[in-house]
């Protein structure tokens, strides 16, 4: 996937692309070759999916410290309590 297609994607598209890779490489019945380009694909679009997400959680934080009403925690800090 080019970096230009993944700029036009939308989260919502990537993760359904995802899931179809998925099931194509779950039913085995996939070339090798293509078996690696679908994998490669969809570690592309995890990859995507991932930032997408990191970035939307920052800007979240940065939203809800501008209002006061934000604490961020640690997953690490929800575990010890």
């Amino acid at each position: 996937m080019s970096e230009e297609k993944k700029m036009d994607i939308s989260f919502e598209e990537a993760i359904e692309k995802l899931e179809e890779i998925v099931e194509k490489l779950e039913d085995g019945d996939v070339p090798l070759e293509k078996a690696i380009d679908f994998y490669q694909e969809g570690m592309n679009l995890a990859k995507f999916c991932n930032d997408k997400l990191v970035k939307v959680e920052k800007q979240m934080e940065q939203i809800m410290q501008e209002n006061g009403e934000f604490a961020p925690f640690s997953p690490q800090e929800e575990e010890q309590a």
